[in-house]
């Protein structure tokens, strides 16, 4: 098994109790485990900020699936629990990013690893940096590497 990083955020309804709800099905999966879980963070909207607050938070989870595969899981996850995707950065349901997977770099179509915008935004970094420094200090040094 490999670690995971995951950022949820929510902002539509009861966003704790679905933050919560999220983490349940993620951990009902039986290819995840969840290992620990930060503290939930009240954040302002990021992009469009005529919506409500968000509630963020970062998980840690121990996976067998490959990177394309988990980002499958969390949107499954997301389509299960209601999410509509209606607009870019608006008002959310439910919201499963994978932030990073070990130290490992994946760049498809559909996932670029570490998170290319973690670094930028605090509600992600935060949260992670409460459950793993390290893997904070390694997206920010990915990002200098890297910019995109």
């Amino acid at each position: 098994m490999g670690k995971a990083w995951l950022s949820l955020g929510a902002n539509i309804g009861d966003a704790k109790a679905q933050l919560l709800q999220a983490i349940k099905l993620l951990n009902e999966n039986l290819n995840i485990e969840v290992i620990q879980q930060s503290k939930i963070i009240i954040t302002e909207p990021w992009g469009n900020k005529d919506q409500n607050h968000f509630h963020n938070m970062a998980i840690e989870i121990e996976t067998i699936l490959y990177p394309e595969a988990l980002l499958r899981t969390c949107l499954d996850i997301e389509q299960q629990m209601g999410r509509k995707r209606k607009e870019k950065w608006g008002p959310r349901l439910i919201d499963i990013d994978i932030i990073a997977i070990e130290r490992i770099e994946v760049k498809t179509k559909n996932l670029t690893l570490p998170h290319p915008h973690a670094f930028e935004r605090d509600f992600v970094m935060k949260p992670l940096r409460e459950i793993s420094p390290k893997t904070a200090d390694w997206i920010i040094l990915q990002a200098k590497k890297n910019p995109s």
